[in-house]
């Protein structure tokens, strides 16, 4: 099947709304209502066109947000109900299947590097640029 421009339209506006939404609890059935389509419908449009199925790319979303509160030093808990997981223990396991690290840990390892950064800032800075404007004299 064809993609239109029409159906890409309302495809990408179903995207925008998960982008805006990922932190509520929306579900297959809310985001295709976004694109005027069936459940299984959208859903095999959307996976064409992004790559991931709607609830890969919701996780990605709620994922990514949760780096940079944890990045922040906000607490786990706090965390897990900005970025619309159900439960902690949901959040905390997939948060580790994903990224590798638990959320505390994750957490700890970011405040660290932040620390890093504040004590010795030229560690973080790439040399070319450090040589190109003299900072290592």
């Amino acid at each position: 099947m064809n993609l239109t421009n029409d159906i890409y339209q309302r495809i990408a506006t179903a995207k925008i709304f998960i982008d805006e939404n990922y932190s509520e609890s929306i579900g297959l059935e809310e985001i295709s209502q976004q694109a005027f389509l069936s459940r299984f419908h959208f859903h095999r449009l959307f996976t064409r066109i992004y790559r991931n199925t709607p609830h890969q790319y919701l996780t990605q979303k709620r994922i990514e947000r949760a780096k940079q509160l944890l990045a922040e030093n906000k607490a786990i808990n706090d965390v897990c109900n900005e970025v619309g997981f159900e439960s902690i223990g949901s959040f905390s396991t997939l948060f580790k299947k994903e990224i590798g690290f638990a959320p505390t840990l994750y957490r700890n390892i970011a405040w660290l590097k932040k620390q890093e950064q504040k004590k010795q800032p030229k560690k973080f800075i790439p040399h070319c640029f450090i040589e190109s404007y003299g900072l290592d004299k």
